[in-house]
C-alpha cells in the first residue's frame, strides 16, 4: 500500500458543534493551555480523566474564569461526545431532582471528560477567534463620529462579517494545518518540555496521548474504505514507518509525527464541499410544482459515516417542507438563505444550523445536541433539543425544550422564550431515541454570553448594555399553541411534560371563549338562510386575517398539489407520513380541519 493512498481530515463535528461562534478568553490561548496540560499531568486524579471540581479549579481558580463560562465549556464538550440514550436519561432522571445548586453541584461532581481532549477541545475554540487585521480590512476602525448609539442591523451583521466558521471544512482544514504543531505540543509529557513550553525536535509522544487526537482527526487508506481513527493509521501500514512509531515504547517522535500528519492532511471527504458538489439530492414531495429551481438540497447519508452526515438545504423560498425518513436520523441539518418558508423534519436529528434565513417557521424533531440559529430575522423556531444558541440574529422566536440553558451569543436584538406547545404521534419515541427527557427544561433560563464575556442578572436588569437586554419570555396574551398538520403514525397525544402552569391557563382561557362563542351561535338559532349570511361572514373575516397576518401562504402550502395527490392516491405506501425515501404528507386541511394555530 502506498502512502499516496491515505488521507487524513479533520472531523467535522468537533469545529461544528464543539466551537462556540463568539472570540474566545485569551485565557484559552496556547500558552496557558500548556501550562494547563503540564498542572493535570502532575496532579494526582487529573489524568487520563477530568472531573468537573477540578476543571472548576482550574477555570476559576487559574485562568480566573466565571464559574457559569467553565460549565458551559464542560457541557459542550460533554455534549459533543458520544453517549446512549439510556445514560442520557439517567442522567436526565438524576438531574431533575435537584432541588438546590448544591445537590446539583453533587451531580455535576460526578461528571468527568477525556483530560487530553478537553484540552484540544479547549484549543479549537481560537477557530472563531477574531482578527485585528482582518476585521480592519472589513470594516472601518470604529470612531465617535461614525459609531450610532444603538445596534442598528448593519452593526450587527458587521460584527459577524466574516463566514461562519463552524461549517466551513475549509477552515477547519486551514486551521489544523496552521496550529498542528502546537496542538502536538499539548500532548508532549511536562517532563520532555524546556523552560519555555515548547516542545523539541527530540520530543517523543505517546501512542496514549496520540489516541487523543482521534477527536479532531480521522482518515482511511484509500477512497471508498472503512474510516479509522488517526491513531490506527500511524501505527500500522506505510505510516508506521513514516512517523518512526516504535511499537517498544509505544511512543512517535514529536517532529516526524508532525511532518507525516502535516504530507496527509487533506479536505474531509464527507464535508460540506464534498456535499455540495456530489452529494444526493434529497426528495421532497410536500412541494409548490415548479418553485423548487432556485433551491439547493443535497446529502451524503448515504456514503458517510455516522457522526459525518450532513443535509444542506440552501435557497428555499416560498415553501412548505416537510419530512420524516431515516435518511434525516442522526443528521446535522445545515438550513441556508431560506426565506418565507414552513419547514418540518420531524425526525431524531443530531444538530441543526438555521444560518441566513428570513420569516421562515422550522419545526423539528428532537435534536441530540445543538440547534443553532445564526444570522436570521424572524424565523421561528420550535424544537426539543439538547441546547439552543442564537448568534447575530433579530425578531425571532424559539419555542422550545432544553435540559441546558439557552445561549445567547453576541449580536442578537429582540429574541422571544416560550415553552415547548406542540406534539405529534411519534415525538416521545424519537426523545428517547436520543436521550432526552422533560424534565429538567431551562427554556426560561438564558445564559447571555456578550463580547466581554458572560453577563449577570444584575447587568442583565439595565439598559446600559444592549445585549443585556436583548430578549424576552413570551408574554401570556400572545402565546398560543402549534398543531403539526400532518397525520403519522405514533403515541404521543399530548405536549410532553405539558405547558407551564400560567401558559396552561392562558390555552384554557381561550378553549373556554371557544366554547363559550360555539354555544352562543347554536343558542341563536338562526335558520337556514341567516346561517348561510353568517358562515360567508365569518369566512371573509378569517380571510381577510390570514392574508393581514401571512398565515394565507402557509395554508396554501400545506394543499397538496394535483401531482400530489394523484402520487397519494396510487401509492399505498405513501399515504401516510411515514419514515421512508419519500415521505409524502397525508394533511387535515384537505378534510377541512384545522391546521396550525399560533
Amino acid at each position: 500500500m502506498e502512502t499516496e493512498d491515505i488521507s487524513i481530515w479533520p472531523r467535522m463535528e468537533p469545529f461544528m458543534l464543539g466551537a462556540l461562534q463568539v472570540a474566545p478568553s485569551s485565557k484559552l490561548g496556547p500558552h496557558y493551555l500548556r501550562k494547563m496540560g503540564t498542572y493535570v499531568r502532575t496532579r494526582e486524579g487529573c489524568c487520563p480523566l477530568l472531573q468537573w471540581p477540578m476543571w472548576r479549579h482550574i477555570a476559576c481558580g487559574k485562568l480566573q474564569l466565571p464559574e457559569d463560562l467553565a460549565w458551559l465549556y464542560f457541557e459542550t464538550f460533554d455534549l459533543l461526545i458520544g453517549h446512549t440514550s439510556e445514560k442520557r436519561l439517567e442522567r436526565a432522571e438524576c438531574l431533575s431532582q435537584c432541588s438546590s445548586k448544591s445537590e446539583l453541584d453533587q451531580q455535576r461532581s460526578k461528571l468527568s471528560v477525556d483530560t487530553l481532549q478537553f484540552i484540544i477541545f479547549l484549543f479549537i475554540q481560537q477557530l472563531n477567534r477574531v482578527s485585528l487585521r482582518s476585521s480592519l480590512i472589513v470594516e472601518e476602525w470604529p470612531s465617535q463620529r461614525t459609531r450610532s448609539p444603538s445596534p442598528s442591523a448593519s452593526e450587527r451583521e458587521s460584527k459577524t462579517c466574516s463566514q461562519n466558521k463552524n461549517w466551513d471544512d475549509q477552515a477547519h482544514l486551514s486551521f489544523v494545518h496552521s496550529h498542528l504543531a502546537e496542538i502536538l505540543e499539548l500532548l508532549v509529557e511536562p517532563s520532555q518540555l524546556p523552560h519555555s513550553g515548547q516542545a523539541q525536535r527530540d520530543c517523543q509522544i505517546s501512542l496514549d496521548a496520540v489516541r487523543s487526537l482521534s477527536l479532531l482527526l480521522e482518515g482511511s487508506t484509500s477512497q471508498g474504505s472503512a474510516v479509522q481513527p488517526v491513531y490506527r493509521l500511524l501505527t500500522k501500514g506505510p505510516l508506521q514507518a513514516q512517523t518512526g512509531y516504535c511499537a517498544k515504547s509505544r511512543s512517535f517522535p514529536f517532529h516526524k509525527l508532525l511532518s507525516c500528519l502535516q504530507q496527509n492532511l487533506t479536505l474531509n471527504p464527507f464535508g460540506v464541499t464534498a456535499c455540495q458538489h456530489s452529494g444526493k439530492k434529497l426528495a421532497w414531495a410536500q412541494q409548490v410544482e415548479g418553485a423548487m429551481k432556485r433551491a439547493k438540497i443535497a446529502r451524503n447519508t448515504h456514503t458517510a459515516p455516522p457522526g459525518s452526515k450532513i443535509i444542506s438545504m440552501s435557497q428555499v423560498l416560498k415553501q412548505t417542507l416537510a419530512k420524516t425518513s431515516e435518511k434525516l436520523t442522526g443528521t446535522n441539518i445545515k438550513i441556508h438563505r431560506c426565506a418565507e418558508s414552513f419547514i418540518y423534519l420531524l425526525s431524531p436529528l443530531r444538530s441543526v444550523t438555521v444560518d441566513k434565513c428570513r420569516d421562515c417557521t422550522v419545526v423539528l424533531g428532537p435534536v441530540e445536541t445543538t440547534v443553532h440559529i445564526h444570522s436570521c430575522e424572524n424565523v421561528k423556531v420550535v424544537c426539543v433539543a439538547g441546547r439552543v444558541a442564537f448568534g447575530a440574529s433579530s425578531h425571532c422566536t424559539a419555542f422550545i425544550l432544553t435540559p441546558t440553558r439557552p445561549l445567547l451569543l453576541p449580536g442578537n436584538t429582540d429574541i422571544t422564550f416560550g415553552p415547548y406547545h406542540t406534539f405529534y404521534p411519534s415525538l416521545e419515541d424519537h426523545m428517547a431515541s436520543v436521550g432526552l427527557a422533560v424534565v429538567p427544561n431551562l427554556w426560561d433560563q438564558p445564559l447571555v454570553l456578550g463580547t466581554e464575556g458572560l453577563l449577570n442578572a444584575s447587568q442583565c436588569n439595565t439598559t446600559t448594555n444592549m445585549e443585556s437586554v436583548c430578549y424576552r419570555l413570551i408574554p401570556q396574551a400572545e402565546f398560543h399553541t402549534l398543531v403539526v398538520p400532518f397525520e403519522m403514525e405514533g403515541d404521543t397525544c399530548e405536549i410532553p411534560g405539558g405547558l407551564p402552569p400560567l401558559y396552561q391557563a392562558t390555552v384554557d382561557e381561550k378553549n373556554k371563549r371557544i366554547r363559550t362563542w360555539h354555544k352562543t351561535v347554536t343558542e341563536a338559532r338562526l335558520n337556514k338562510e341567516q346561517r348561510g349570511q353568517f358562515q360567508e361572514l365569518v369566512e371573509m373575516k378569517f380571510h381577510e386575517w390570514l392574508l393581514e397576518t401571512g398565515h394565507r401562504q402557509e395554508l396554501d402550502g400545506l394543499i397538496p398539489s394535483v401531482l400530489t395527490t394523484q402520487k397519494i392516491l396510487s401509492t399505498q405506501e405513501t399515504d401516510s407520513f411515514k419514515a421512508s425515501d419519500d415521505a409524502i404528507i397525508r394533511n387535515s386541511q384537505a378534510n377541512g380541519q384545522s391546521t396550525a394555530t399560533y
